[in-house]
């Protein structure tokens, strides 16, 4: 309390990081059910990647959907990092994810 008073910028709760964890504390109820210690590392890279893009400002699902359609059409592995979600923009998305 004396650091909000003083300082004037501290955020008198926590609530916004709170329900940043929520998801977290719910998803790890589900990942009891993984189904294996392989699956439960595939949905870590899954949620991995789902964070990652909104921490970059992008949607995930039309990433993700843009991502797979790229790497199965062809793209060059040695091009890989243009597609990692702080390089990817929505205008590089296909015209049905852009819309």
């Amino acid at each position: 309390m004396t650091r909000y008073l003083d300082e004037g910028t501290a955020e008198i709760d926590n609530n916004t990081a709170e329900r940043a964890m929520r998801a977290i504390a719910i998803g790890r109820k589900n990942w009891l059910f993984a189904g294996s210690i392989a699956g439960g590392e595939r949905a870590a890279a899954i949620y991995s990647v789902i964070e990652t893009a909104k921490l970059n400002g992008v949607e995930p699902q039309a990433y993700i959907a843009d991502f797979i359609e790229k790497i199965v059409s062809g793209w060059p592995a040695s091009r890989w990092d243009d597609l990692m979600p702080w390089n990817w923009t929505a205008a590089a998305a296909p015209a049905s994810m852009a819309a």
